[in-house]
């Protein structure tokens, strides 16, 4: 992005509204102190009302208007919902389900992506959006498409059929290492040519697993190229304007993409989010989706490119937010690396399927919360424009790999009541209570920056993040790795030898067997020292094999037999834990994994109050962040100032119920 300001503002939709509209949004958007909108991204009907005619005369007078005023734009390809004519056209367009129905016209996301047509047509306007508005000063980004992989990922038309043998020609060369990699000499599955094969449509009973690993795969590379071909189009004929599409890294949110991939290939990691009100914390998956995203963008500067400003629509139950806590959702993306806070959307629909979908102009108009609230966080990112460039600092990693969280989704394992999303929750959770802040990494990716590595789900490990754990630990690093991990190599193989296949050397035991409990039991676990512990769903039958035992069960099936172990691995440690236990029971045993890895207690903090911190060129922050309904004291490493206030701040800082405050710290 050009400007140098923090981002503000959000998703712009001015085709909704008559045109004298316009000019009240522009003179409100400066009122709020917005930046920057997105435009065009659900408007291909109105660019190109027929096959081949345009019109973009419409668009050109609000970009015009918004550079006029000094608001930067986020400029949309509208490929996330063709218009009906199109449809009418190519009705093997819109996406076959995998019990062959195929889907119709009337939302967005309809779309088979390995559609020629359609490839074709998306590429046909993203061309002339590109040569119309790619040297248009007011563009500051390209938004192509919408949320990739929400709300259809993946499609089991004839299409997708053959693009598939085509991807798995590439992928295998071979029908028979395709063979070998699914293990089609099960049930009698075996291939003689890849023209035998079909995508993984519905069958009478459990289909085959490593076929629809690989289809998911299949599925993902496929969105993936189609953004590239918009992508390289853009780079072409707007060179040197960042493009990006909107991810959806909070892992309740979005399961059919992969991240990592992805973040490779976009100018500027950027993410929507929105709280999943569930009865749970939601500002700890708020923090949990923003560290995901920064660790995608691998560190570097990356954007909230929509979140709301209270109530979402499409939710059972839709709660507004509490006052204050529109600020508190956005500061907390900015602590953990988001150059700015952007929001679905600017004006509140008066029509349509998200009407009831908060915005920044809501439907009671300016004599508002929402809107009195949206003025002062536009201000308080003025305050905060020092940060911007900086980065987030962390203390530990977490290892998260889509493919293992696909594989292990498939049907028929040991228990339903295993979720990997609610492993690396709650592990995430019992982190972020110990006020350590996060990054994600890959299973294969460099560790040694950390002093402690945390595993909560990798049911799917490859040889080479095995040895890459193994390196890490013998290194020196602390390791904690929860059940049911490292079982399988990228095919749903299981791995040679005994469990935890890819991790029993670093971990020093093996699992002979094990024991998922009925539903609603819990077992016990006890300590030498009298501590003691409750797991439920997961049980398993622990042999060290070098680990030293640390806590034990103490009834069901396991009585007697280590449940959490200790390990020293050449210059490091690794920890195992073989049930699910809750947040706060697996606060002991990473508080010994922190004392491990010599990282030193944190400050005396109540529960729910985040420090964070970003550091760069122009200083150090340090973000504080109470979430309770109570004043909290924190305690400064150093003298500062505060940036909200311009208070000076020294010694202990005062940050009100509910409030945010962020010092630059004195070097």
């Amino acid at each position: 992005m050009t400007h140098h300001r923090l981002a503000f503002g959000g998703d712009y939709n001015p085709e909704q509204w008559p045109e004298d509209v316009w000019h009240e949004d522009v003179r409100l958007m400066r009122e709020a102190g917005v930046t920057m909108v997105s435009v065009g991204i659900f408007s291909w009907a109105l660019l190109e009302p027929a096959p081949g005619t345009y019109d973009f005369g419409w668009l050109d007078r609000v970009i015009d208007l918004l550079h006029e005023n000094g608001i930067a734009v986020d400029l949309g390809t509208p490929t996330v919902a063709p218009p009906k004519w199109f449809y009418t056209a190519h009705p093997d367009a819109l996406p076959v389900t995998a019990d062959g129905n195929r889907l119709h016209f009337g939302s967005r996301g309809a779309i088979c992506h390995s559609n020629q047509a359609y490839r074709a047509a998306a590429a046909r306007i993203t061309e002339q959006l590109a040569r119309r508005y790619g040297t248009h000063e007011a563009v500051a980004l390209w938004h192509v498409h919408n949320e990739y992989g929400v709300p259809v990922s993946a499609c089991y038309c004839e299409s997708c059929a053959a693009h598939f043998r085509r991807w798995l020609t590439a992928t295998y060369e071979t029908v028979d290492h395709v063979n070998h990699a699914w293990g089609t000499a099960f049930w009698g599955q075996r291939y003689a040519s890849f023209e035998e094969i079909d995508p993984p449509r519905t069958t009478p009973t459990v289909g085959n697993p490593a076929q629809q690993l690989d289809y998911k795969r299949f599925a993902d590379a496929t969105l993936r190229e189609n953004f590239l071909r918009e992508r390289d189009i853009l780079h072409r004929l707007a060179p040197g304007i960042p493009v990006t599409t909107n991810f959806m890294t909070a892992l309740s949110q979005c399961d059919s993409i992969d991240y990592w991939a992805w973040g490779r290939e976009v100018d500027l990691v950027t993410n929507d989010h929105y709280l999943i009100t569930d009865g749970r914390r939601t500002h700890v998956n708020l923090a949990m989706a923003a560290d995901l995203t920064r660790s995608v963008a691998g560190g570097a500067p990356w954007l909230l490119l929509e979140h709301s400003t209270s109530g979402v629509n499409w939710q059972p139950r839709n709660p507004a937010k509490a006052p204050g806590q529109m600020a508190r959702n956005s500061l907390s993306h900015v602590a953990r690396g988001s150059e700015g806070a952007m929001f679905f959307q600017w004006r509140q629909s008066r029509r349509g399927a998200e009407k009831f979908h908060s915005s920044m102009v809501p439907h009671g108009g300016t004599d508002t919360k929402v809107w009195r609230e949206v003025c002062e966080l536009g201000a308080a990112l003025v305050d905060l424009a020092p940060v911007k460039d900086t980065r987030t600092v962390a203390d530990a990693a977490v290892l998260w790999d889509w493919h293992s969280w696909w594989a292990q989704n498939l049907p028929w394992r040991p228990s339903e009541d295993h979720d990997a999303r609610e492993r690396a929750d709650t592990f995430y959770e019992a982190l972020y209570d110990r006020h350590l802040t996060v990054d994600f990494a890959h299973p294969e990716a460099d560790l040694s920056a950390y002093p402690l590595v945390v595993v909560p789900a990798l049911y799917l490990a490859t040889e080479a993040a095995a040895l890459n754990v193994r390196e890490y630990v013998a290194n020196g690093g602390t390791l904690v790795v929860s059940y049911f991990s490292g079982i399988v190599d990228e095919h749903d193989a299981v791995h040679e030898g005994p469990y935890p296949g890819a991790f029993r050397d670093v971990l020093g035991l093996t699992v002979e067997e094990f024991s998922p409990l009925p539903a609603g039991e819990s077992v016990r676990l006890g300590a030498p020292d009298g501590s003691e512990l409750t797991g439920d769903v997961w049980t398993e039958f622990v042999v060290p094999r070098g680990a030293e035992p640390v806590w034990t069960y103490e009834d069901g099936l396991a009585a007697g037999r280590p449940a959490i172990t200790r390990h020293t691995y050449g210059e490091g440690t690794a920890w195992y834990v073989s049930t699910r236990l809750s947040a706060a029971g697996l606060d002991p045993v990473l508080a010994a994994a922190a004392a491990d890895a010599r990282i030193a207690p944190r400050p005396e903090l109540p529960r729910d109050v985040e420090l964070v911190t970003r550091t760069g060129e122009t200083g150090t922050y340090l973000f504080a962040i109470n979430h309770t309904g109570d004043e909290a004291k924190v305690p400064l490493p150093a003298p500062g100032t505060e940036l909200l206030t311009g208070r000076p701040a020294t010694g202990v800082l005062p940050v009100p119920a509910g409030a945010v405050r962020v010092v630059r710290l004195e070097a």
